[in-house]
Protein backbone atom coordinates (compact mmCIF):
# COMPACT_ATOMS: atom_id res chain seq x y z
CA UNK A 1 0.00 0.00 0.00
CA UNK A 2 2.83 2.38 0.88
CA UNK A 3 4.55 1.54 -2.38
CA UNK A 4 1.32 2.28 -4.27
CA UNK A 5 1.00 5.64 -2.55
CA UNK A 6 4.62 6.38 -3.37
CA UNK A 7 4.00 5.88 -7.09
CA UNK A 8 0.91 8.10 -6.97
CA UNK A 9 2.85 10.89 -5.27
CA UNK A 10 5.70 10.47 -7.74
CA UNK A 11 3.32 10.61 -10.70
CA UNK A 12 1.60 13.76 -9.46
CA UNK A 13 4.94 15.43 -8.76
CA UNK A 14 6.15 14.59 -12.26
CA UNK A 15 3.06 16.11 -13.81
CA UNK A 16 3.48 19.19 -11.63
CA UNK A 17 7.04 19.73 -12.78
CA UNK A 18 6.27 19.08 -16.44
CA UNK A 19 3.46 21.61 -16.37
CA UNK A 20 6.00 24.35 -15.60
CA UNK A 21 4.12 25.44 -12.46
CA UNK A 22 7.44 26.35 -10.89
CA UNK A 23 8.08 28.73 -13.79
CA UNK A 24 11.04 26.70 -15.08
CA UNK A 25 10.51 25.81 -18.73
CA UNK A 26 12.71 23.20 -20.38
CA UNK A 27 14.79 24.15 -23.42
CA UNK A 28 12.56 24.06 -26.49
CA UNK A 29 9.35 24.54 -24.54
CA UNK A 30 6.84 27.12 -25.70
CA UNK A 31 6.83 30.05 -23.25
CA UNK A 32 3.51 31.78 -22.73
CA UNK A 33 3.28 35.40 -21.61
CA UNK A 34 0.08 37.19 -20.69
CA UNK A 35 -0.20 40.75 -21.99
CA UNK A 36 -2.98 42.98 -20.70
CA UNK A 37 -3.49 46.22 -22.60
CA UNK A 38 -5.88 49.14 -22.71
CA UNK A 39 -8.94 48.49 -24.90
CA UNK A 40 -7.86 51.21 -27.33
CA UNK A 41 -4.91 48.99 -28.28
CA UNK A 42 -7.01 46.00 -29.33
CA UNK A 43 -6.52 46.23 -33.08
CA UNK A 44 -2.88 47.36 -33.07
CA UNK A 45 -1.61 44.86 -30.49
CA UNK A 46 -3.55 41.97 -32.06
CA UNK A 47 -1.86 42.68 -35.39
CA UNK A 48 1.57 43.16 -33.84
CA UNK A 49 1.31 39.93 -31.85
CA UNK A 50 0.84 37.94 -35.05
CA UNK A 51 4.03 39.46 -36.43
CA UNK A 52 5.86 38.89 -33.14
CA UNK A 53 4.90 35.22 -33.24
CA UNK A 54 6.32 34.84 -36.74
CA UNK A 55 9.67 36.09 -35.47
CA UNK A 56 9.56 34.42 -32.04
CA UNK A 57 8.17 30.92 -32.50
CA UNK A 58 9.23 29.93 -28.98
CA UNK A 59 6.76 32.42 -27.42
CA UNK A 60 2.99 32.41 -27.23
CA UNK A 61 1.41 35.78 -26.41
CA UNK A 62 -2.03 35.70 -24.82
CA UNK A 63 -3.52 39.19 -25.03
CA UNK A 64 -6.35 40.58 -22.94
CA UNK A 65 -7.92 44.00 -23.50
CA UNK A 66 -9.93 46.04 -21.01
CA UNK A 67 -10.14 49.44 -19.37
CA UNK A 68 -6.79 50.34 -17.80
CA UNK A 69 -8.39 50.75 -14.39
CA UNK A 70 -9.91 47.27 -14.59
CA UNK A 71 -6.54 45.77 -15.49
CA UNK A 72 -4.92 47.60 -12.58
CA UNK A 73 -7.47 46.00 -10.25
CA UNK A 74 -6.82 42.57 -11.75
CA UNK A 75 -3.09 42.94 -11.17
CA UNK A 76 -3.67 44.09 -7.59
CA UNK A 77 -5.80 40.98 -7.07
CA UNK A 78 -3.03 38.68 -8.28
CA UNK A 79 -4.01 38.00 -11.90
CA UNK A 80 -1.19 36.16 -13.76
CA UNK A 81 -0.20 39.07 -15.99
CA UNK A 82 3.32 39.50 -17.36
CA UNK A 83 3.09 42.79 -19.27
CA UNK A 84 0.76 45.75 -18.77
CA UNK A 85 0.18 48.54 -21.29
CA UNK A 86 -1.90 51.33 -19.79
CA UNK A 87 -3.63 54.18 -21.61
CA UNK A 88 -2.53 56.57 -18.86
CA UNK A 89 0.28 56.98 -16.36
CA UNK A 90 -2.16 57.05 -13.42
CA UNK A 91 -2.73 53.29 -13.27
CA UNK A 92 0.95 52.46 -13.78
CA UNK A 93 1.99 55.01 -11.14
CA UNK A 94 -0.30 53.36 -8.60
CA UNK A 95 1.07 49.89 -9.32
CA UNK A 96 4.63 51.22 -9.21
CA UNK A 97 4.04 52.90 -5.84
CA UNK A 98 2.92 49.54 -4.44
CA UNK A 99 5.87 47.60 -5.84
CA UNK A 100 3.75 45.69 -8.33
CA UNK A 101 5.80 46.37 -11.47
CA UNK A 102 9.45 45.94 -12.34
CA UNK A 103 10.24 49.66 -12.25
CA UNK A 104 13.40 49.26 -14.31
CA UNK A 105 11.33 47.87 -17.22
CA UNK A 106 8.86 50.76 -17.30
CA UNK A 107 8.93 52.80 -20.51
CA UNK A 108 6.70 55.30 -22.29
CA UNK A 109 5.44 53.58 -25.44
CA UNK A 110 2.80 55.65 -27.23
CA UNK A 111 1.03 58.97 -27.62
CA UNK A 112 -2.61 59.47 -28.62
CA UNK A 113 -5.25 62.20 -28.91
CA UNK A 114 -8.74 62.70 -27.52
CA UNK A 115 -11.39 63.38 -30.15
CA UNK A 116 -15.12 64.02 -30.35
CA UNK A 117 -16.96 61.75 -32.78
CA UNK A 118 -20.48 61.57 -34.19
CA UNK A 119 -22.22 59.03 -36.45
CA UNK A 120 -21.08 59.56 -40.04
CA UNK A 121 -24.68 60.27 -41.07
CA UNK A 122 -25.21 62.89 -38.33
CA UNK A 123 -26.51 66.29 -39.42
CA UNK A 124 -25.74 68.00 -36.12
CA UNK A 125 -23.61 71.12 -36.41
CA UNK A 126 -20.48 70.96 -34.25
CA UNK A 127 -18.17 73.93 -33.70
CA UNK A 128 -16.17 72.16 -30.99
CA UNK A 129 -16.63 70.36 -27.69
CA UNK A 130 -18.62 73.39 -26.54
CA UNK A 131 -21.44 72.31 -28.85
CA UNK A 132 -22.22 69.41 -26.52
CA UNK A 133 -24.16 71.71 -24.18
CA UNK A 134 -26.67 72.35 -26.98
CA UNK A 135 -30.10 70.75 -26.59
CA UNK A 136 -29.52 69.05 -29.95
CA UNK A 137 -27.08 66.72 -28.25
CA UNK A 138 -29.34 64.58 -26.07
CA UNK A 139 -27.03 61.61 -25.40
CA UNK A 140 -23.23 61.59 -25.18
CA UNK A 141 -21.03 58.63 -24.32
CA UNK A 142 -17.68 58.69 -22.54
CA UNK A 143 -15.73 56.01 -20.74
CA UNK A 144 -16.28 55.71 -17.00
CA UNK A 145 -13.69 58.21 -15.69
CA UNK A 146 -12.89 56.01 -12.67
CA UNK A 147 -11.62 53.19 -14.88
CA UNK A 148 -11.26 54.44 -18.46
CA UNK A 149 -8.46 56.97 -19.15
CA UNK A 150 -10.29 58.40 -22.17
CA UNK A 151 -13.21 59.17 -19.87
CA UNK A 152 -10.91 60.90 -17.42
CA UNK A 153 -9.42 62.95 -20.27
CA UNK A 154 -12.97 63.78 -21.43
CA UNK A 155 -13.72 65.37 -18.06
CA UNK A 156 -10.48 67.36 -18.29
CA UNK A 157 -11.50 68.51 -21.76
CA UNK A 158 -14.89 69.66 -20.49
CA UNK A 159 -13.20 71.71 -17.80
CA UNK A 160 -10.62 73.20 -20.13
CA UNK A 161 -13.21 74.17 -22.75
CA UNK A 162 -15.52 75.76 -20.18
CA UNK A 163 -18.23 73.08 -20.19
CA UNK A 164 -20.02 72.85 -16.85
CA UNK A 165 -20.22 69.23 -15.74
CA UNK A 166 -23.60 69.92 -14.12
CA UNK A 167 -25.00 71.02 -17.48
CA UNK A 168 -23.84 67.91 -19.28
CA UNK A 169 -24.01 65.19 -16.62
CA UNK A 170 -27.61 64.13 -17.39
CA UNK A 171 -26.64 63.51 -21.02
CA UNK A 172 -23.74 61.20 -20.28
CA UNK A 173 -23.82 57.47 -20.93
CA UNK A 174 -20.78 55.96 -19.20
CA UNK A 175 -19.14 53.02 -20.93
CA UNK A 176 -16.82 50.31 -19.65
CA UNK A 177 -14.14 51.04 -22.26
CA UNK A 178 -13.53 53.15 -25.35
CA UNK A 179 -14.56 50.41 -27.77
CA UNK A 180 -17.98 50.42 -26.17
CA UNK A 181 -18.20 54.20 -26.64
CA UNK A 182 -17.29 53.71 -30.30
CA UNK A 183 -20.01 51.07 -30.64
CA UNK A 184 -22.65 53.40 -29.16
CA UNK A 185 -21.77 56.10 -31.69
CA UNK A 186 -21.61 53.67 -34.62
CA UNK A 187 -25.09 52.36 -33.86
CA UNK A 188 -26.55 55.83 -33.36
CA UNK A 189 -27.52 55.04 -29.77
CA UNK A 190 -25.85 58.32 -28.81
CA UNK A 191 -25.42 61.61 -30.63
CA UNK A 192 -21.70 61.85 -29.89
CA UNK A 193 -18.86 60.16 -28.07
CA UNK A 194 -15.38 60.94 -26.83
CA UNK A 195 -12.64 58.43 -27.64
CA UNK A 196 -9.00 58.25 -28.61
CA UNK A 197 -8.18 59.18 -32.20
CA UNK A 198 -6.74 55.71 -32.71
CA UNK A 199 -10.15 54.14 -31.99
CA UNK A 200 -11.65 55.75 -35.08
CA UNK A 201 -9.22 54.19 -37.57
CA UNK A 202 -11.14 50.90 -37.54
CA UNK A 203 -14.55 52.41 -38.20
CA UNK A 204 -16.17 53.89 -41.29
CA UNK A 205 -19.37 54.60 -39.37
CA UNK A 206 -18.09 57.60 -37.40
CA UNK A 207 -16.33 60.85 -38.11
CA UNK A 208 -14.17 63.16 -36.01
CA UNK A 209 -15.64 66.62 -35.50
CA UNK A 210 -13.30 68.07 -32.87
CA UNK A 211 -9.93 67.39 -31.28
CA UNK A 212 -9.08 68.13 -27.65
CA UNK A 213 -6.70 71.02 -26.90
CA UNK A 214 -2.94 70.38 -26.83
CA UNK A 215 -2.99 70.90 -23.05
CA UNK A 216 -4.85 67.58 -22.88
CA UNK A 217 -3.29 65.64 -25.74
CA UNK A 218 0.30 66.44 -24.81
CA UNK A 219 -0.23 64.60 -21.52
CA UNK A 220 -1.61 61.39 -23.04
CA UNK A 221 1.08 58.75 -22.58
CA UNK A 222 0.78 54.95 -22.78
CA UNK A 223 3.35 53.42 -20.39
CA UNK A 224 4.38 49.77 -20.50
CA UNK A 225 6.07 47.58 -17.87
CA UNK A 226 6.68 44.02 -16.72
CA UNK A 227 4.62 43.01 -13.70
CA UNK A 228 6.70 42.20 -10.60
CA UNK A 229 5.14 38.75 -10.19
CA UNK A 230 5.97 37.67 -13.75
CA UNK A 231 7.75 34.32 -14.07
CA UNK A 232 8.91 35.20 -17.59
CA UNK A 233 10.74 38.48 -17.16
CA UNK A 234 13.36 38.02 -19.88
CA UNK A 235 10.80 37.04 -22.51
CA UNK A 236 8.51 39.87 -21.41
CA UNK A 237 11.36 42.36 -21.88
CA UNK A 238 12.00 40.85 -25.31
CA UNK A 239 8.34 41.44 -26.16
CA UNK A 240 8.49 45.06 -24.96
CA UNK A 241 11.61 45.67 -27.04
CA UNK A 242 9.79 44.33 -30.09
CA UNK A 243 7.05 46.94 -29.68
CA UNK A 244 9.69 49.58 -30.40
CA UNK A 245 10.83 47.88 -33.61
CA UNK A 246 10.30 49.45 -37.03
CA UNK A 247 7.74 46.77 -37.93
CA UNK A 248 5.67 47.39 -34.80
CA UNK A 249 5.96 51.17 -35.18
CA UNK A 250 4.49 50.95 -38.68
CA UNK A 251 1.46 49.09 -37.33
CA UNK A 252 0.99 51.48 -34.41
CA UNK A 253 1.08 54.46 -36.75
CA UNK A 254 -1.39 52.81 -39.11
CA UNK A 255 -3.79 52.59 -36.18
CA UNK A 256 -3.38 56.25 -35.23
CA UNK A 257 -0.73 56.06 -32.49
CA UNK A 258 2.63 57.78 -32.24
CA UNK A 259 5.51 55.69 -30.92
CA UNK A 260 7.66 57.50 -28.37
CA UNK A 261 11.32 57.18 -29.25
CA UNK A 262 13.51 57.28 -26.18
Amino acid sequence: MKRFLYYIVFFIAALYLQSGMYGCAKPGDLITINVSAAASLTNAITEINKLFKENNNDVEVLAHFAASGDIQTQIENGAPIDVFISAAAKQMDSLDANGMIKTETRRNLLRNKIVLIVPRSSNLIVSGFESLVSDEFRRISIGDPDFVPAGYYALQTFELTGISYEKIQSKLLLAGNVMQVLSYVESGDVDAGIVFASDTTSSDAVRIVATAPDEINNNIIYPIAVIASSKNIEVSIRYIDYLYSAAAREIFEKHGFTVITE
